[in-house]
This record gives structure tokens, sequence and C-alpha cells, in this order.
């Protein structure tokens, strides 16, 4: 069988991988503290017929080899931590970190994941959680029933207002945590990310110091996803899937008519 058949196979199929995760970028493009992936292209193995420097003769040498490419694949997703733009909502419990750094939460095993997602809000205990599945912010604040007005200052301090009390009571303190490789944490859905062993071992430490981010009371970061840019790429992917499938079509009537002729 020709070889261009399989080679604009694997291109067929890289271009479908990389449709994928664009679509995977549009569909978040609301979704806060989310992160763009892109995909990452290598080229397959080489059928080495003529080495380059093989002797051409006695006395000459091949300036240049004869190499054939098996086509490309999708070995890896890159996420791209970069900052996104900052929605102000007015919101007490509504954070975003400016800069580098991760809420940390506590899963349901135990664990800790990391997010850039501040959208929080209480549970019936008054503890911070998440306001999807409820997972609890770490470490863990309490907000008092009586507590009339919550203030989050750029380090991390919580405070709250409490009725019948002159002075603001300090109820805890957010730290959070960044990574060496933050392009190496996992993603796990629910805008969650989990420690793996190429990110690195998460660098807690309180928010404005040691190279980390400030916490911004009242905003949300959004996505970093740039829609006309990614749109510009869906259309690249879709144009690479069309070429792809033209070798294939043309290499289908070149072996028709080969087929016809004898």
């Amino acid at each position: 069988m020709h070889p261009a058949l399989w080679i604009s196979k694997t291109g067929l199929d890289a271009a479908q991988t990389d449709v994928s995760v664009v679509s995977n970028n549009l569909a978040n493009a609301s979704t806060v503290g989310f992160k763009k992936d892109r995909a990452i292209f290598e080229d397959l193995l080489y059928q080495n017929i003529n080495q380059p420097g093989g002797r051409s003769s006695a006395d000459t040498e091949l300036p240049s080899g004869l190499m054939l490419g098996a086509g490309s694949k999708v070995v890896a997703t890159q996420k791209a931590h970069t900052q996104g733009n900052l929605l102000t909502t007015e919101n007490a419990l509504d954070m975003s970190i400016q800069g580098r750094g991760f809420f940390e939460i506590l899963q349901p095993d135990g664990t800790i994941a990391y997010t850039r997602n501040g959208q929080f809000t209480l549970n019936d205990q008054g503890q911070i959680v998440t306001p999807g599945a409820g997972l609890l912010l770490q470490p863990e604040i309490a907000v008092p029933e009586d507590a009339q007005q919550i203030t989050i200052s750029q380090d991390g301090e919580v405070s709250a207002q409490i009725r019948g009390q002159a002075e603001p009571q300090v109820l805890g303190q957010i730290n959070i945590s960044d990574f060496v490789n933050p392009t190496g944490l996992q993603p796990i859905g629910q805008n969650l990310y989990v420690e793996t062993a190429v990110s690195g071992a998460p660098l807690q430490g309180i928010p404005g110091l040691q190279g980390l981010g400030t916490i911004a009371q009242g905003t949300l970061e959004t996505s970093n996803v740039n829609v006309t840019e990614e749109l510009v790429n869906l259309i690249e992917s879709q144009r690479l899937y069309e070429m792809n499938s033209k070798v294939i079509s043309s290499v289908d009537q070149m072996l028709g008519q080969v087929i016809q002729q004898l």
C-alpha cells in the first residue's frame, strides 16, 4: 500500500486532536480561572534510505541523505498559565490572584488540589468553600453568623466586622502555593489541578511575599482564552485536515489509474 496513505492518516489524527483542544478552549472561554491549552506536535520516525555523509564513491561523500518521514502526532497538551483579565464583582468572597500562585483546596480524599478560580461561598457551618462541590478552602476559615462585613487583604488576612464589636475580628490567613513548573500540573476538572512529579513540590507562602501574587477581593480572574486567536487556530486545523484528506484522495486516484491500466 502507498505509504502516503498512512502518512496522511497520521496528519488527520493530529489535526482532529488539535480541533478537540481548540474546542475545549472555546467551550471554557467563560470559565473563571481557566488556562488555555495548546497541542504539541512531533514528526514520527524516518526511514533512512541514504545516510548523510555516506560514501558515494571512493573520494566523495553524500552531502545530504534520503530520509522519508512517517507523519506526525500530538505528543502533549500544554497549559498557558498567563494572567487572565480581572472582572470586578463586588462580592466579598470573590477573590483573584494577581501574579503567581494557586488557592489550596481540600479534596474529599484528604489530598490538596489547586485552583485559580476564586469564586467562593459559605457552607452551612460558615466555612469558605468552592461553589460547585463545596470543597473547603485551605487553611479552613469559618465566618461567624453575626459577621456583617468580610474583608480580605492583599496578603490574604481575612477579617470580619462582628455585630456589637468596635474592632474587626481576624478570622484566618489565606495562603497560596506556587510551582516551579505549573505546566506540569494535572487538570482534573472542577477548575482544579493536582501536583505531579514534573510540577515540583508546592511552594506555600503568604500572598505578596517570595514572588507570590497578591489577592484582590471582589474580583475574579477570567479565562485567558483569546476567542479570536482560537477561531484562527480552528480554521488552520480545519484546513490541515482538508489538505491531508486531499492527499488521501489523490493517492486513491493514482492507485485507481494504475489498477485500470494494468
